[in-house]
């Protein structure tokens, strides 16, 4: 757990180091955003159909997204990163999140080449793990700054994830004391999106973690349970989160728990290969 106050803002620091378990992965839209510096050979993203695939040499900064990332691992691959609340990126930014949702972008382009550079050379010449995740966090302390409406985004983010988002926003606008155009905005400038998609992730990625991909699935019970009007709405935010069909997406997690059974990117990611 990372010390006060980064545990209103990060849910973890991680080091992954090894093969990855295929050399493409997809990584649906959720509620979180990443911070990552890379210590080996460059990976690649994708992050949309649409767009080009790009590569990070230093790492890079993701805030909350809309859209599936495609990653393209080295082999083998070495990074430090953290898991970040959905709005837990927004005192380091220089600018609003909205600027870079959908759109990856460098650690240097956030900090600077100087800072980049020197922070990956003490994380790639740290003694350990341990050593590396202790220099990451000592680094966020440092540059933990100041973000406008933070307290009030940080509250009705909790209440989006403490509902599954199933919670009407002009309530929770309305219990803030503020307009739904004021939360909107603050939402956009400190997460990147608004509250009404927030909490849509958030409703999507409560039913995933409800499946079980080693039996049956029970895609109306399941449906219902999350709040979607039927199966086909429910169908259509899993085509739109992931880019395949419910039935699809459970072939493609049980391909993983079978070539790959306990490995550490189960869960949400998932084989582009």
């Amino acid at each position: 757990m990372p010390r006060p106050p980064l545990d209103g803002l990060v849910d973890d620091l991680y080091y992954l180091a090894g093969s990855p378990p295929y050399a493409r992965l997809v990584l649906p839209p959720a509620p979180a955003a990443l911070l990552i510096f890379n210590l080996g050979a460059p990976f690649r993203i994708r992050a949309g159909a649409d767009l080009e695939t790009a590569e990070y040499v230093d790492g890079c900064v993701i805030t909350m997204r809309t859209r599936a990332l495609e990653f393209g691992y080295p082999l083998p691959t070495r990074s430090v990163g953290v898991h970040v609340k959905p709005w837990g990126l927004a005192p380091f930014l220089a600018m609003p999140a909205a600027e870079l949702c959908d759109r990856p972008v460098t650690v240097e382009q956030v900090w600077g080449r100087r800072a980049s550079a020197e922070l990956r050379d003490r994380l790639a010449t740290a003694g350990g793990p341990e050593e590396m995740l202790t220099l990451l966090e000592d680094e966020l302390l440092r540059r933990l700054g100041e973000a406008a409406g933070l307290g009030l985004v940080r509250h009705t983010s909790g209440l989006i994830a403490a509902a599954g988002g199933a919670v009407a926003i002009g309530d929770l606008s309305a219990a803030a004391g503020v307009s739904s155009t004021h939360l909107a905005q603050r939402f956009k400038e400190l997460v990147g999106v608004t509250p009404k998609r927030l909490a849509r992730t958030y409703r999507f990625a409560g039913s995933v973690f409800a499946i079980d991909p080693a039996g049956p699935v029970d895609w109306g019970g399941l449906a219902g349970g999350a709040g979607y009007f039927d199966q086909a709405h429910f169908g259509h935010e899993f085509r739109a989160f992931t880019g395949l069909t419910p039935t699809r997406y459970v072939e493609v997690r049980r391909r993983f728990l079978r070539e790959h059974p306990g490995h550490v990117l189960d869960g949400w990611s998932l084989p582009a290969d």
